[in-house]
């Protein structure tokens, strides 16, 4: 069964332009791995400091995985300081 995930970044003010290169690096790699099935990223419309990204994975150990490659561990070390707070992660599954 897919894994749905969303998850949101919060930027320090001030540094949502910065961490823009930084965020579309992590979706370029990662929509290269074989068991990623959607990898997108949106800024709120009201907040340009907040960012969302909408995740689909083929399964659990899928996500565990894509936390382990570089591209991921080297975007979360470059990242970290420009964001204001942890990230929020919801892994979610669609209502039929």
């Amino acid at each position: 069964m897919s894994l749905h995930l969303t998850a949101l970044l919060k930027c320090k003010a001030g540094q949502a332009e910065a961490a823009k290169p930084l965020l579309l690096y992590l979706v370029a790699a990662s929509v290269r791995e074989e068991a990623c099935l959607q990898y997108e990223l949106y800024q709120d419309s009201e907040d340009e400091n907040l960012f969302i990204f909408h995740e689909t994975w083929k399964d659990a150990e899928s996500l565990k995985l894509h936390t382990e490659q570089p591209h991921y561990q080297k975007f979360g070390k470059e990242v970290g300081p420009l964001l204001d707070g942890p990230v929020a992660l919801h892994k979610t599954q669609r209502l039929k």
